[in-house]
């Protein structure tokens, strides 16, 4: 490949990134609505997914910074989405879940989202929609092995 056909394909990459993460996240943060964040959503999201987890491990998969996560479930907590238990064992240790309140705002946004997901991959035929997801995981794939390639 050419070095002017890459850097149009760099250029091509980057504007397409941009707008439709902006896009999306728009669409998506109607969706969500004024009683959470994204990153709340996010985190109300993956708490469901795995049932309780820790701030540490919050900040692992987001990759962020503890504060980061610290300021994300101390809201959080103010609202009564979620509840803290301490280890039984090692005090240090507080585990998070999803109060009652927060499993009925996030399976609310959830169903919001998925519908307009839904509305929106309806416009393509199936082997687009496999073919995007099984590309865009490899996007996803590679771009963890940048990531890990310059931690080293």
């Amino acid at each position: 490949m050419s070095d002017k056909l890459i850097q149009q394909l760099v250029d091509r990459y980057i504007a397409v990134s941009f707008s439709v993460t902006k896009r999306g996240e728009s669409l998506i943060k109607q969706q969500i609505g004024s009683d959470l964040t994204s990153d709340q959503h996010y985190t109300l999201r993956y708490i469901n997914k795995v049932g309780s987890c820790t701030s540490s491990e919050l900040a692992e998969v987001f990759d962020v910074q503890k504060s980061a996560i610290t300021a994300i479930i101390q809201r959080m907590w103010e609202k009564g989405l979620i509840q803290r238990t301490r280890d039984e064992d090692d005090r240090r240790v507080v585990y998070l879940a999803l109060t009652d309140k927060g499993n009925d705002l996030f399976q609310g946004t959830e169903l919001r989202i998925h519908k307009l997901v839904e509305s929106i991959i309806k416009r393509f035929d199936m082997a687009e929609i496999q073919q995007f997801i099984e590309t865009y995981e490899k996007l996803d794939s590679v771009l963890n092995e940048v990531k890990a390639d310059q931690l080293v």
